[in-house]
């Protein structure tokens, strides 16, 4: 099995080597996912204007909770499937598979229905602009009812990455945005659809990497550990409580940073609409930096998942150790680069000068998060990897919800300090999870803990 095309043994070898080279797919990966959704704000903000720049901003955040409360069970599956690697459990993987696809897809339609049905109702707890309002509805809508397309990519790519394949899930993920990008310019450019058609521009995309994807690992299903047999796509209750268990402190984990997000939104929209689009511009400008720098950390919890499965818990170790030496390189790398030419990256997505002019103070506030990240990129791939889900949701509740939420608040609101106050409680909270998930890995705590792999 460690010989498949599809699926590596990170259970021997140099770790810094296997680590460095399995991070480069999943940060090219997801620059190309990030700039994804970022190809749709460049050419709103450019053919629409800054109200269509806050549409889309507010309604991909609201679609990407769903998102991420799929991506919670994919993640799941996929430390699942790492550990069954690490103990050579091949049987045990194909069921995993099938359980993993089937209800990540009951889920996204469930979702998918919820979101359609109070749209009108999310929006104006969200306190929408009212000159972004219809636009913001338009995007909901569309990119709602294609969810099952955006969950379904994200979890062929969950999965390959729990059987230590990088390269597809940068394939897939380039087949979308390539897509995406040309439909966007097809759509909002020259069609004139304005933030309807970057909202179709990005669900086709999805959709087209998604059924490559289905075609490609079929056509290798030999290499991949599934056999795609009708029966094998049923429920086995064993490995679904095993993937609720552990997704569903995910999904609360993931549902509840989106969440915070949203609130931080509704507040900064209270401001205005050149708030609202600057936040928007500059989270997912954050985005970018953050998700090329949290390649690190996918490919560090599958090398964790393989050695704790295996029962190389000294292995395991070094992997964070290396995690994070390689993080810091990127973390000071990105620091400067923001300081450098932050306004410029601004511009990129808005010919507004009023955007461009309050660029500078969420600059300065945002700065405050980076060694947060860098951090989490070792300790948090651990604690995901080793199968702690509760950890990582209580650490999650701590970050998104007591510190996003209420240092947002006390900064902006309470203490007066505006647009500024809320970036800066939103840039502080991540050290609620990177501190103490810190002090659990120093700590030797989670020797006890017995592995997911024995419980199979």
């Amino acid at each position: 099995m460690s010989n498949s095309s599809l699926s590596k043994d990170f259970t021997h070898g140099n770790i810094a080597r296997q680590l460095i080279l399995f991070a480069l797919p999943f940060m090219a990966s997801n620059a190309l996912q990030v700039l994804y959704s970022t190809i749709d704000m460049v050419i709103v903000g450019h053919f629409v204007g800054t109200a269509g720049l806050s549409a889309v901003s507010q309604s991909s955040q609201i679609v990407n909770f769903a998102t991420m409360v799929c991506l919670g069970f994919s993640n799941a599956g996929q430390v699942l499937l790492s550990q069954a690697l690490g103990a050579k459990k091949k049987k045990e993987m194909n069921d995993i598979i099938g359980t993993l696809f089937l209800s990540v897809v009951i889920l996204s339609l469930i979702l998918s229905a919820l979101f359609l049905v109070f749209r009108g109702t999310i929006l104006d707890l969200m306190k929408i602009p009212d000159e972004s309002y219809s636009m913001s509805m338009d995007y909901l809508v569309i990119c709602s009812g294609g969810l099952i397309f955006t969950a379904g990519y994200n979890l062929v790519s969950a999965v390959l990455r729990g059987m230590g394949d990088a390269k597809r899930p940068f394939l897939f993920i380039g087949i979308a945005s390539a897509t995406n990008l040309v439909l966007d310019l097809l759509f909002t450019g020259l069609f004139g659809w304005g933030v309807a058609g970057a909202a179709w521009a990005t669900i086709i995309g999805q959709a087209v990497s998604f059924i490559f994807s289905i075609c490609f690992l079929y056509k290798k299903k030999s290499e991949f550990g599934f056999d795609f047999k009708k029966e094998s796509f049923r429920i086995n209750g064993k490995y679904l409580g095993m993937i609720a268990a552990l997704g569903t402190p995910m999904a609360i984990q993931s549902g509840c940073i989106n969440l915070s997000m949203l609130y931080v939104n509704s507040l900064i929209n209270d401001v205005g609409v050149v708030a609202s689009a600057t936040f928007g511009v500059g989270v997912r400008i954050d985005d970018i930096i953050n998700k090329i720098s949290q390649g690190i950390q996918h490919a560090a919890m599958p090398m964790i998942s393989q050695n704790i499965g295996a029962g190389n818990k000294e292995r395991a170790k070094q992997v964070v150790y290396k995690a994070w030496m390689l993080s810091l390189g990127f973390t000071v790398f990105f620091i400067i680069l923001y300081i450098l030419l932050g306004k410029q990256m601004f511009m990129l997505f808005s010919d507004d000068p009023l955007v461009h002019g309050m660029s500078g103070t969420f600059i300065k506030a945002i700065l405050w998060m980076f060694p947060a990240l860098a951090i989490m990129r070792g300790s948090g791939a651990f604690i995901q990897g080793i199968g702690n889900a509760k950890l990582s949701m209580v650490l999650a509740i701590l970050d998104g919800v007591a510190l996003r939420i209420g240092l947002s608040w006390l900064f902006g609101i309470a203490l007066d300090m505006g647009f500024f106050g809320f970036v800066l409680g939103y840039g502080l909270a991540p050290y609620g999870f990177a501190v103490p998930s810190l002090i659990y890995f120093l700590s030797g705590i989670w020797q006890k803990k017995k592995t997911l792999a024995e419980k199979m």
